[in-house]
């Protein structure tokens, strides 16, 4: 069974960094693409960031790029997602997801509860 537990959401101040933790099970996370994507209220879902199965080659959107970086550690199992210089308008729900099907571009289609990111002073 599939199953993503994203953690590591929480309030932070502008400026400040958080690293979100998506844990995998049911399948390794290095066989398919798995990517972060977030939304915020009123907002249509946006994909943050994938890394690739392939060559574990990594896609980062534009209003997060320089800023974020996705890596996985295979001998945990898990997807990590390091955000520095948190912007108000990086608040929102942030899932991981896979399709367990492409190896080199993300699909939302199986993901985790999320894990709520709020950056605000």
């Amino acid at each position: 069974q599939v199953q993503l537990v994203e953690s590591g959401g929480g309030l932070m101040q502008p400026g400040g960094s958080l690293r979100l933790s998506c844990a995998a099970s049911g399948f390794n996370v290095d066989e398919y693409a798995i990517g972060w994507f977030r939304q915020a209220p009123g907002k249509e879902r946006e994909e943050v960031s994938c890394i690739t199965s392939t060559d574990g080659s990594t896609y980062y959107g534009d209003s997060v790029k320089g800023r974020f970086t996705i890596s996985r550690d295979t001998a945990k199992n898990t997807v990590y997602l390091q955000m520095n210089s948190l912007k108000p308008e990086d608040t929102a729900v942030y899932h991981c997801a896979t399709d367990l099907r492409n190896w080199t571009h993300c699909v939302n289609k199986y993901w985790g509860q999320g894990t709520q990111v709020t950056v605000s002073s």
